[in-house]
């Protein structure tokens, strides 16, 4: 029995019934507007919502191929999930597919691919599985054995958002879309006021990316909040993978995560308005901006000679893995391109080196 409904037995009056149909029991609570409302009108809203974001910010066209970021967790299992539905219940007429990148992280990524592998077959989606050793080279587990729990993600963030990016290519898509949700967002936009990164801080909130480039990236879920895509895909027993990876304890990101969740609980409409406050920010037309290129050695998207993957990676093969953290001393993008040996002769600049299998 409901809490609600034992507590109005008690008080001598009729049970609390759902403030949206006012026919069942209320079994949640909406953590973003904290409605009581049953399982029915929470599958209702929950949808509606996330449809009418689509149609605002008109995310796709008919007949377009998309590609959905797929890890095998919660957001991703249940943008799978949810936009499989809307595509069939609104006619977008898409051809969805499943996207996933193996890290090679042993006893996290080979289990989360598993659910992946089910969630192909429960939806009738493609399924493209894209690793880093053979993108790179190099596996997640090898190079946390090199540089161990410090700074790992940074590399692991970048070859991903690569990796998507060139999955996505080979499946000639349209568009690419992620299940970054309302707390991810307000996260990114605090993390970026804190570096005091302008260049990502002016488009991080943004629900399309990438417009100029290939392949733009769509975040449907950016209005949707974690509690809520967690209580969706518990009422809904949907298949997906819960551990938190195993290298991640240490992240920089969590510290923010924490700070959102506190700020949740003491206002919930906290999440929206940190990405509203994200949205209004004007950069000074004085501020210097990156200008896009591309990598002179693998031709991705880069504001520097070479990318951010070809300088970690360069990094790696030559047992220098600190090479590409922080801010360009020197090196690839820092202009020290020479080294002098005893014998005078100059070493050959990093862009005669090989870097890893980086093609599309």
């Amino acid at each position: 029995m409901e809490k609600g409904e034992a507590k109005s037995k008690r008080a001598g009056g009729p049970p609390r019934l759902c403030c949206l149909c006012n026919e069942r029991r209320p079994v949640l609570k909406r953590p973003k507007t904290l409605q009581q409302i049953c399982r029915e009108c929470f599958y209702e809203v929950f949808e509606e919502e996330i449809h009418q974001v689509i149609v605002k910010n008109r995310l796709f066209k008919s007949g377009e191929r998309v590609a959905i970021g797929a890890s095998g967790g919660k957001d991703s299992t249940v943008l799978a999930y949810v936009l499989s539905e809307l595509n069939r219940r609104h006619s977008y007429g898409l051809d969805l597919f499943l996207l996933s990148i193996d890290e090679g992280i042993t006893g996290y990524r080979d289990d989360s691919l598993e659910t992946v592998k089910r969630n192909e077959l429960q939806y009738g989606l493609p399924l493209q599985i894209l690793s880093y050793k053979d993108l790179y080279g190099w596996t997640m587990d090898d190079i946390v054995k090199m540089i161990g729990l410090k700074n790992n993600c940074t590399f692991c963030g970048v070859f991903r958002r690569q990796a998507l990016d060139r999955g996505a290519a080979l499946l000639k898509v349209d568009k690419l879309v992620t299940g970054h949700n309302a707390d991810d967002i307000a996260e990114t936009v605090l993390l970026n006021i804190l570096r005091g990164d302008i260049a990502r801080l002016s488009r991080c909130t943004s629900i399309t990316t990438g417009e100029d480039g290939p392949i733009p990236r769509c975040k449907p879920f950016k209005y949707t909040y974690e509690k809520e895509i967690v209580m969706y895909a518990y009422f809904k027993k949907l298949d997906y993978f819960s551990t938190e990876c195993i290298y991640s304890p240490n992240a920089y990101r969590g510290f923010a995560r924490e700070f959102i969740k506190d700020l949740e609980r003491l206002r919930p409409r906290a999440i929206l308005d940190i990405i509203k406050s994200g949205e209004d920010f004007r950069i000074a037309t004085t501020t210097k901006m990156p200008e896009q290129g591309t990598c002179e050695r693998c031709g991705y998207i880069s504001s520097q000679k070479w990318c951010k993957a070809c300088v970690l990676l360069e990094g790696l093969n030559r047992g220098l893995p600190k090479m590409g953290i922080g801010r360009a001393r020197g090196g690839v993008n820092g202009g020290v391109h020479k080294k002098e040996t005893k014998g005078g002769s100059a070493v050959k600049s990093l862009e005669s080196k090989q870097c890893g299998s980086l093609d599309f």
